[in-house]
């Protein structure tokens, strides 16, 4: 009976995560309602929740494939309850992706989950484990940018439809980063399996950098220019506008003064 317990509990969603939901749900009605004073602040509180949102499910993503493939010990961990304080590493996993958006609008996932690999068998699990959590937010962008391409925002709230938009890229670029084969990033964990030992022990030191290093290389003027031009250009196939992805970023980072062209918008 105690076990069988204690595998619930494992299980059970966690209130941290919970609370952090209820505040993307309040804040989202307050943005779609015009209910808030400041719609900058409703913005920037729904698109960093639905942020965390997706950091703990991409997690979870790779947690629950590490315990299908064989890694019984993610449960004991915590790793299944979507809470986000239970990670190996808060900084990494929360709050600093959290900064990467409030600085650059870049979606990058920290490293958070710490699977014993040795528990898994076959190259293929190792790789799904790792793809599983861009996977989620290829997913979740899906559903941000659905509306979009469904002809659904008829009468959607302006200020809604510019958060959304502004979710929706950070999950397209943190589902294009997180694949990029970089040590110390899930692309990388899906290639890793199959490189030679050799090149898997060279690799291994610059693991820990590899996220620093993305986010430094994307802070090079023509880079962050190329980079952002391929974002927007698979939003627009998407159906999100350049106009709405920006402007919502703009809303986003409130403690700046509105851009012209989003000021027009809003006041149509």
């Amino acid at each position: 009976m105690a076990t069988a317990a204690t595998r619930s509990s494992d299980r059970r969603i966690s209130p941290v995560f919970l609370g952090i939901a209820a505040i993307m749900a309040v804040t989202g009605w307050a943005v779609w309602t015009d209910f808030a004073p400041n719609p900058g602040i409703a913005v920037f509180l729904f698109v960093t929740s639905g942020w965390i949102v997706s950091l703990c499910l991409h997690e979870y993503a790779h947690a629950r494939t590490a315990l299908h493939g064989g890694d019984l010990t993610i449960g004991a961990k915590g790793y299944l309850t979507l809470n986000p304080l239970k990670y190996t590493h808060a900084l990494l996993s929360i709050v600093l992706p959290v900064i990467f958006v409030i600085m650059g609008g870049i979606g990058l996932p920290g490293g958070a989950v710490f699977i014993e690999r040795h528990r898994i068998q076959g190259r293929w699990k190792h790789s799904l484990i790792s793809a599983a959590g861009p996977l989620t937010n290829v997913l979740f962008a899906i559903v941000c940018t659905a509306p979009f391409w469904l002809g659904a925002l008829d009468g959607v709230p302006v200020v809604f439809r510019f958060a959304l938009a502004f979710l929706a890229l950070l999950q397209v670029t943190a589902a294009i980063l997180n694949f990029l084969p970089v040590p110390g990033l899930d692309g990388y964990g899906v290639v890793e399996p199959w490189l030679p030992y050799s090149i898997r022990r060279h690799v291994e030191p610059y693991a820990p950098f590899g996220l620093l290093a993305v986010f430094g290389v994307l802070f090079i003027p023509g880079v962050n220019q190329a980079f952002f031009d391929g974002i927007y250009a698979l939003l627009s196939g998407l159906g999100v506008s350049d106009l709405e992805s920006y402007c919502g970023q703009n809303l986003y980072r409130f403690w700046t003064d509105p851009h012209p062209l989003c000021e027009v918008a809003l006041s149509r």
